[in-house]
């Protein structure tokens, strides 16, 4: 019986411990740390992860500035700097703020500007992808060029594009066009978002966390529907919701470094599998994700009129856990 005395925790930096512990100090207003751990990242998809989690933490904070007032010539400080840019206007956004337009140019410039002085560099062109979705009607010409294929929509696919030369499987960037189907057709975006994950899918190696993509969206539509229906519970045990699920779990989470994956990656694949009633399969993700845990999409099965939906969410977790480590005999 799996002890009743865990509790998940939930952390931004997730298994990457020496990440976890940056975040601390950046929390704390120091920025060496932050330099350090940037220059020794090893690679395109750890740089990515980490430099989106790092602004998080510091779009509320004056750290980054600090630190290019320091060290100007710092690649990774400039870097920091265009990436909390991006956060800053993606809140404002989200927020209705009157500043939205003026914090967007000032986030499309300083990626602009360390595009140019980065080429190699991912990055950028992930900050330009974030940005997209602020351009709700689309008025700016790379944010409606042809797509590459039929069933698809007219979008930012050249910033996709200038991604995938620099890091061909980058997680971030078909989250943030997943991200921008939303925005660009709030009411009739779900097709969308399959026909994109489906042919995100159809390229991706195996290993690759696009795997995950179509359980994104079948999460979000249980979302939009809000899960008051208790027949929308069938939803995840339908033929293609099971092939979904395996396949995620055995094209990407069979080849996956849990300090290199995602919470919210292993998070939807674990409430996917236990939602399907693969509890055996389950459990070995939730094993994973030990002792952290992603809030979404448990979230999304929490009723309205539940109290907190926090703590809801957390119980829910709880007894997914529980019931597939049970089924799967683990101590």
């Amino acid at each position: 019986m799996p002890s009743d005395d865990f509790r998940p925790v939930y952390h931004p930096a997730g298994h990457d411990a020496e990440l976890r512990s940056v975040v601390q100090e950046l929390r704390a207003g120091r920025w060496l740390a932050m330099r350090n751990l940037l220059e020794a990242t090893p690679s395109w998809s750890a740089w990515t992860r980490r430099t989106q989690v790092l602004a998080a933490v510091a779009a509320g904070t004056d750290t980054v500035r600090a630190w290019r007032a320091e060290e100007p010539h710092s690649a990774a400080a400039t870097a920091m700097h265009a990436r909390v840019a991006v956060e800053r206007a993606a809140r404002a956004h989200r927020e209705d703020h009157p500043q939205t337009r003026v914090w967007w140019h000032e986030a499309w410039e300083a990626c602009r500007v360390y595009a140019e002085q980065a080429p190699d560099d991912p990055v950028p062109w992930v900050g330009l992808l974030a940005l997209a979705p602020l351009d709700r009607e689309q008025r700016m010409p790379e944010h409606r060029l042809p797509p590459p294929g039929p069933m698809l929509f007219p979008g930012p696919w050249a910033l996709l594009e200038q991604v995938a030369k620099r890091d061909p499987d980058n997680r971030e960037a078909h989250q943030r066009m997943l991200q921008f189907v939303y925005a660009r057709s709030p009411h009739g975006a779900l097709p969308e978002a399959v026909n994109y994950a489906r042919w995100a899918v159809s390229s991706a190696p195996l290993g690759s966390p696009a795997h995950v993509l179509p359980l994104y969206v079948r999460a979000e539509r249980y979302r939009r529907e809000r899960g008051q229906d208790r027949a929308l519970d069938l939803h995840w045990v339908t033929d293609e919701a099971l092939r979904d699920g395996r396949a995620a779990l055995h094209d990407w989470f069979d080849f996956a470094d849990p300090a290199d994956s995602s919470l919210l990656d292993l998070s939807h694949l674990a409430h996917a599998l236990w939602g399907a009633h693969e509890f055996a399969e389950a459990a070995r993700v939730f094993r994973t994700l030990d002792p952290y845990y992603a809030p979404v999409p448990w979230t999304y099965r929490i009723r309205d009129d539940h109290g907190d939906t926090a703590q809801g969410a957390v119980e829910l977790y709880l007894r997914a856990r529980s019931r597939s480590l049970e089924a799967s005999g683990a101590p």
